[in-house]
């Protein structure tokens, strides 16, 4: 299906409605009076607050889901076309939708749609984002992929003509999008399984800024060259933010005891404003950047920026502090690629601690086995790394990569890495060994937060 208008729609089902983003939606559309109704595999804490607000949850996924009155079927990427809800949903002629296509068509309900993209920072910088617009009181709906503290959820419904989204690059996505003005905050490579080569990743992001208004605004990453390049494909207005060189660059960094960083912004050489931090690490002065860009050509007040960024102190699993554990600061990161990983380790270093221990869950074998030196250059900055089981994701081992020849490439400098299966040995080994004033992370984008869950309900 390519062609729909929402309007004509009354009764919406998500097949993967638990996940993080379709959770998100499905209550947009719920707040628009929708009916709405999905499933997914299992159940979770996305099905459990869907179901409290009036939204019919199936577990699991049956043909007998797919009732005569649903008007359109809307499913995640990850759904295979084999499904019998998708296959019973066309057998029957109701339309069905991707997710990435369906959240197109609702951009196109706004005027001023703004998208988040980049391969790393895009929930963290949207978030960010809505706080700096909240506080200046311009009522953006929001919808974002993970759960925000300041919206109590992962979306917001607002009356005005803003609407910011993460635009996720994934199987193309965000070329569905209709959008206003966009930040681009760097281009990595990820996603190789779809793009193939990194020609046709950056290909995909020179069409996705030639899709955006010449009323709108591009926020670019002067440091990111590939980034940098996307100048050329744009109408909008391009403003770039970076150390040097830029149009929006900072000076005079400080952190305090936690790792949180202020400093002082300027515009083509002249002084703006101090803005301090509630999230650690220099590549959120970078995603704050970005923000403050966008922001100001909006016209946002330097005020509603300081007093939205001060305020924001972090997404769902972006280095989310979850409380002690054996006397130890524990925190739950979603880090999965190796500049995000990266990132993470140098930002842990800023803040005052013992020892660092991090357990690594590595996010599918085609990753580890694209980025080994790269993980291994990354976690050797922990003091103690613990690696567990690969979470295959939606794919087969057909690289042959292991876990243990992730560990061995790390001790090749610093005997530190070991290999635990199971969470629940994990949690054992960590209480033997972590010491008071210790920092433990659990990192990763599989289900690796349940070892920080377990945790904390040991302390």
């Amino acid at each position: 299906m390519n062609k729909m208008n929402i309007r004509d729609y009354h009764h919406i089902y998500m097949i993967g409605i638990g996940g993080i983003s379709m959770s998100g939606l499905a209550e947009i559309l719920r707040v628009w009076h929708y009916e709405v109704s999905g499933s997914d595999r299992v159940s979770s804490l996305q099905t459990e607050d869907l179901k409290q607000h009036g939204i019919q949850v199936f577990i699991p996924q049956q043909k007998e889901n797919i009732t005569d009155d649903i008007d359109l079927v809307v499913y995640t990427a990850a759904i295979p076309q084999g499904n019998p809800e998708l296959v019973a949903a066309r057998e029957k002629n109701i339309p069905t939708m991707e997710r990435g296509a369906f959240l197109g068509e609702l951009t196109k309900l706004f005027s001023k749609t703004i998208g988040i993209a980049g391969t790393h920072g895009k929930t963290t910088t949207t978030s960010m984002v809505a706080n700096c617009f909240l506080e200046e009181g311009l009522d953006p709906t929001v919808q974002v992929g993970a759960y925000l503290k300041n919206l109590d959820g992962n979306y917001r419904v607002g009356k005005s003509d803003y609407f910011i989204i993460e635009a996720c690059e994934y199987n193309d996505s965000f070329l569905n999008f209709c959008e206003e003005s966009a930040i681009v905050l760097n281009i990595d490579d990820d996603h190789m399984e779809y793009f193939k080569t990194m020609e046709n990743m950056c290909h995909s992001y020179e069409e996705y800024v030639s899709k955006l208004s010449e009323h709108g605004v591009l926020v670019l990453n002067h440091e990111d060259e590939r980034c940098l390049k996307l100048k050329d494909y744009t109408k909008a207005q391009v403003v770039t933010i970076g150390k040097s060189d830029a149009d929006y660059t900072y000076q005079n960094v400080l952190y305090d005891e936690e790792g949180f960083p202020s400093f002082d912004v300027y515009k083509k050489g002249e002084f703006q404003a101090k803005v301090t931090l509630s999230v650690a690490g220099e590549h959120n002065i970078f995603n704050s950047l970005s923000c403050i860009a966008l922001c100001r050509f909006y016209q946002i007040s330097w005020d509603s920026i300081q007093e939205g960024l001060k305020k924001f102190t972090g997404a769902a699993r972006r280095m989310e502090y979850k409380g002690v554990f054996c006397g130890a600061k524990v925190f739950d990161d979603y880090a999965h690629h190796p500049t995000e990983v990266l990132a993470t380790a140098k930002s842990i270093g800023k803040k005052t601690f013992h020892e660092s221990w991090v357990v690594f869950e590595c996010h599918s074998y085609s990753r580890l086995f694209m980025h080994m030196d790269e993980f291994s250059h990354a976690l050797e900055l922990f003091d103690h790394v613990i690696v567990t089981d690969i979470y295959a994701a939606r794919e087969t081992n057909t690289y042959q990569v292991h876990e243990s020849d992730l560990v061995s490439k790390i001790n090749e400098k610093d005997e530190k890495a070991i290999f635990i299966s199971g969470y629940d040995a994990i949690l054992e080994y960590l209480k033997c060994h972590v010491q008071k004033d210790d920092i433990v992370l659990t990192m990763g984008a599989g289900t690796i937060t349940k070892l920080a869950d377990k945790m904390m309900n040991e302390a």
